[in-house]
């Protein structure tokens, strides 16, 4: 699943990873993210050749000439804008994180720990079926809530990565001496579900009591 990095495709900063974290799947949008823009310059193209076929001596020179030509460039504009978007968003698990960074000269983007996922959805059309791409749903504790991407490679195979990541990762906090933080991030987790309302008052008090061993 993972490509190689290259020019064309480059791999996530590793300055922006902590200490002993390690990139586990680092992904691209699917190529249906081209979908649109690659159609308008396709559409653009053909109406712009028949016109010149139609009438190659001065078809340029009259309106619907300077129209077909400048919409070709507009669409063309636009799949180049697409392609420098494509390159500069990076969805990444992981051994510690869900990553999602994008954005050319503005950039955006927003880190989940493994710990505070509470559940992962995927959505797939019948196309994006058979073109193995999809949308991913993770709703995670904490202000943020539910966050959507969209034209994930295989979302099947990622949501099932995601869940092997939170496992390791939960093995390994109860390895060490990390009964306290283990705690803390349930209790997180807990606070997102009563912020969001998914838990109520009572039902957030009685788990969290249960959680720290008060009758």
């Amino acid at each position: 699943m993972k490509s190689k990095p290259s020019f064309w495709n480059p791999s996530f900063p590793e300055k922006l990873l902590f200490d002993e974290e390690v990139v586990v799947v680092d992904l691209k949008p699917h190529w249906w993210h081209f979908a649109k823009p690659a159609s308008a310059v396709a559409v653009a193209m053909a109406a712009l050749i028949w016109a010149l076929t139609w009438d190659e001596s001065n078809v340029l020179e009259t309106w619907g000439g300077v129209v077909l030509a400048a919409a070709f460039v507009a669409s063309s504009i636009w799949l180049a804008a697409s392609w420098l978007g494509w390159r500069s968003t990076h969805f990444v698990v992981t051994s510690d994180r869900v990553i999602y960074r994008s954005g050319v000269l503005i950039k955006s983007g927003i880190a989940i720990p493994l710990e505070r996922v509470n559940n992962i959805n995927f959505h797939q059309t019948i196309l994006e079926r058979l073109i193995r791409a999809g949308d991913l749903q993770i709703e995670s504790a904490g202000q943020d809530g539910q966050q959507n991407f969209s034209d994930i490679r295989r979302p099947d195979e990622v949501q099932r990565l995601i869940h092997g990541q939170i496992e390791e990762n939960d093995q390994r906090s109860r390895g060490g001496n990390s009964g306290s933080s283990d705690k803390a991030s349930q209790l997180e987790k807990l606070e997102g579900l009563r912020d969001r309302g998914t838990l109520t008052q009572e039902e957030f008090q009685r788990e969290k009591n249960r959680l720290i061993g008060e009758n």
